[in-house]
């Protein structure tokens, strides 16, 4: 066996001489792999994030063989290894929390194991942007391959969205037009199938998001798990990265500052999820690509909302999927001059050459770019003002237009807990006109900035008709949710942002056409009122939850770990023995 490496980090492992070569060599063979493999072939590795509780996520298992058989293929040697977990369903305090803890652990198993490539299964929420951010801070070649959404919801002759359905039957159950027995029922019919939420949440948008970013295979985010297809393009993904690890094409030649700008117009163009924000950011970090809240309205504005799916819309992502899929929104926005069309991808090629044949078969479900679902500047937008002056962000397409602008009075809860607790009240002070204030629900305040922020209207509200009001907080909204929702205020309350110091009664004026989120009490009582304010308690002093308070930072500034923001290469550590 010989010690010649051929650029492949593996061989540092099975083509080393004497002990450690016989030691890592004979030990992989106990699994029944035959001398052949240590030939100096490529070593991918698979980094799975299934598990049955993250129910998203509990086919990627069969999706794993399918990229084995795509890695034997072409002539490499295939290991699948687990990844943390995250199901946003399931999980608690929410999976934003393990989000850094995944991609540390994916990060570390990458680069201390004989990898030259790998391949990055994913589905719900957190799982996509954490495995991208660990492959990023590795920098070995690396592919996506998301799990796909459901296939649609049916209730009653209607298709039902995950999650969008769950807010409306809420409500439904809370005005009396649906039973306790029903909503047992309509349980079922939302999640039909393995795969992620297919509205067009923050699943759909992640893997949608990772299509323009350059690293899924062209059309892989939108085909239904349970498809065929779905398996299919996940053995040209194993087949693929063998090639990339031959051209040596690495996430720090994909991920540029270009590749960034296509996914926040693609993210626009899609009505995606604001969750992606905070997840561009933090990848942004790891590769050391200027990026900036700012840039996600800037770079939005211009760009029209072109799929009419839920939350924004009413179809679900198994439609998109049959009207052709992503490629047709990034032909539109390529044709459009609204994409960097030479930025490569996983395939080697240009995003809009992968793209330039896409064909669109149904026009109700992706609109034209000149005939859009909803005009150009109904994107994220992005606020500024006293009440937030790191920034907030609103989702302009799943706004009540007569909430675009409005000015209130501030109703504060200290928690989504002190909400729910009087939200049923018949008796509660409280009119269509306020607004509704849940603070310390932010990255260190929760801890974790759950999807917290979309709190249900009071009920005595919803029994008179009213369907919108205006909420604002420091945490996140599931991105199958709607309404009018201020997100992601930053600096948070747990770290004295001016959110702590909001009392019920103050005046609160937002105008998102302004981009401007104002509180109406001046500097000098905001300086006494912040002179009297009292840090919470710091609950932990150890563990992980000690770990991710001491370290997360802003919303701002992506929640990732201040001591993970940049890369830290593949080095091939030192021997073991």
């Amino acid at each position: 066996m010989s010690g010649e490496t051929n650029g492949l980090r593996s061989r540092a492992w099975f083509g080393a001489t004497g002990r450690a070569g016989m030691g890592h060599r004979s030990w992989m063979r106990n699994q029944g792999f035959g001398a052949e493999v240590f030939d100096g072939r490529p070593v991918i590795g698979i980094a799975t994030t299934w598990s049955e509780l993250a129910p998203c996520n509990a086919h990627l298992h069969r999706v794993a063989e399918a990229v084995k058989r795509g890695v034997w293929q072409a002539g490499g040697f295939p290991l699948e290894f687990p990844a943390l977990a995250l199901g946003e369903s399931i999980l608690r305090p929410t999976a934003m929390f393990y989000r850094n803890l995944l991609a540390m652990e994916a990060e570390e198993m990458m680069r201390a194991n004989p990898l030259d490539g790998v391949v990055l299964l994913s589905g719900c929420d957190k799982t996509t942007p954490g495995l991208l951010m660990g492959a990023a801070s590795v920098d070995i070649p690396a592919i996506m391959v998301t799990g796909g959404p459901m296939l649609n919801g049916k209730y009653r002759g209607q298709d039902v969205g995950s999650g969008t359905h769950v807010w409306k039957f809420e409500e439904d159950l809370k005005t009396g037009k649906m039973t306790q027995e029903e909503c047992y029922f309509a349980e079922g019919c939302m999640a039909r199938s393995n795969g992620h939420c297919m509205t067009m949440g923050t699943a759909s948008t992640m893997a949608c998001v990772a299509e323009a970013l350059g690293m899924q295979l062209p059309g892989s985010a939108t085909w239904p798990a349970v498809d065929a297809r779905r398996y299919e393009i996940a053995q040209q993904a194993g087949q693929r990265i063998v090639a990339m690890v031959a051209e040596d094409l690495r996430p720090s030649q994909i991920l540029t500052r270009d590749a960034f700008e296509n996914a926040i117009r693609v993210n626009a163009a899609i009505g995606g999820s604001t969750n992606a924000i905070v997840h561009l950011l933090a990848l942004a970090g790891r590769l050391g690509v200027q990026l900036e809240l700012d840039d996600f309205d800037a770079l939005a504005r211009p760009v029209p909302t072109l799929l009419n799916l839920m939350p924004s819309g009413k179809y679900l992502m198994e439609d998109f999927c049959y009207a052709g899929g992503l490629p047709v929104v990034l032909r539109e926005l390529a044709d459009g001059g609204l994409l960097h069309n030479e930025q490569v991808t996983v395939t080697g090629r240009g995003i809009a050459e992968n793209n330039a044949d896409a064909e669109c078969f149904n026009r109700d479900v992706i609109f034209a770019l000149e005939e859009p679902f909803q005009a150009p500047g109904t994107g994220t937008a992005v606020l500024q003002g006293n009440l937030a002056p790191n920034g907030a962000v609103i989702k302009q397409s799943a706004v009540s237009p007569h909430l675009l602008k409005h000015e209130g009075r501030a109703l504060v809860f200290d928690s989504p807990e002190a909400y729910h607790a009087v939200s049923d009240d018949p008796d509660l002070d409280v009119d269509a006109s306020d607004i509704l204030v849940i603070r310390y629900a932010g990255p260190k305040g929760y801890p974790g900035m759950p999807e917290v922020s979309n709190v249900p209207l009071p009920t005595k509200l919803l029994k008179a008709g009213v369907t919108d009001m205006v909420r604002i907080c420091d945490g996140r909204m599931s991105g199958t949710a709607y309404g009018t929702v201020v997100l992601h205020v930053s600096p948070e309350a747990a770290v004295g942002g001016p959110l702590a110091l909001v009392k019920t009664g103050d005046r609160i004026v937002l105008d998102v056409p302004a981009r401007t989120l104002t509180l109406n009490v001046s500097d000098e009582e905001l300086e006494r009122r912040r002179a009297e304010w009292t840090p919470p308690e710091q609950k932990y002093t150890s563990g992980y939850a000690w770990l991710y308070t001491t370290h997360v930072t802003q919303a701002h500034e992506g929640v990732d770990f201040d001591f993970l923001r940049g890369a830290r290469g593949h080095e091939v550590p030192r021997d073991s023995h």
